[in-house]
């Protein structure tokens, strides 16, 4: 008898090391409107910051005279989750901020610090109840974001050469390592390797 009652309480008790069947929302994906607008994530620059660019261009011809910078930011969970597998989760959050660079200040002499001014913002959302998938937003306000039009170069721009799930991955020093080891690196991306290194020659 005494054997099984203790059998019993055994089956009840709660399991201790028994794991969560899933995570916990980290709550800094993406939040939206009524109208579908991208809410403003106001908390990027508390995010992981991934990389800062000065002067990027896309094309041959540039604007030697005015310099700015681009900044990267990444919701903490989806770089946490970027760490384990080489790739995006779902409601990945990625913040490009552009800032002036500025010359000579206070005591710098030379070369360029970054201008306290936000110029232009743009994020890039990954969200599988959106059309395609990945979605850019631009923001002129402080609020929310449109969504780009599906016809905007930026999204085939980024299909073709992306090194990661339509992400410049090529650009993030301390991700491209890991895309690497995790086998995750775009057809399109590694098709493009040897042209550049020819060129570089």
């Amino acid at each position: 008898m005494l054997r099984s009652i203790l059998l019993l309480f055994l089956l009840a008790a709660p399991q201790a090391d028994k794991k969560p069947t899933s995570i916990p929302d980290a709550g800094d994906g993406p939040a939206y409107t009524a109208s579908g607008e991208l809410k403003f994530p106001e908390k990027y620059r508390e995010w992981i910051f991934l990389t800062s660019g000065i002067d990027m261009s896309y094309s041959a011809t540039t604007d030697p005279s005015h310099s700015i910078f681009d900044n990267v930011f990444v919701n903490p969970s989806a770089y946490q989750s970027f760490l384990k597998t080489g790739t995006w989760p779902d409601k990945t959050v990625l913040v490009l901020e552009v800032r002036g660079a500025e010359g000579a200040s206070s005591i710098n002499k030379h070369g360029h610090t970054q201008s306290a001014e936000v110029m232009d913002m743009e994020v890039h959302v990954k969200d599988s109840s959106k059309e395609g998938g990945w979605t850019f937003y631009g923001f002129n306000n402080g609020t929310s974001g449109k969504p780009f039009e599906r016809t905007a170069s930026c999204y085939t721009c980024h299909q073709q050469h992306a090194a990661v799930d339509t992400t410049f991955v090529q650009f993030y020093p301390t991700l491209l390592g890991k895309a690497k080891e995790k086998g995750t690196l775009s057809a399109e991306y590694l098709k493009e390797q040897p042209a550049a290194a020819a060129t570089a020659k």
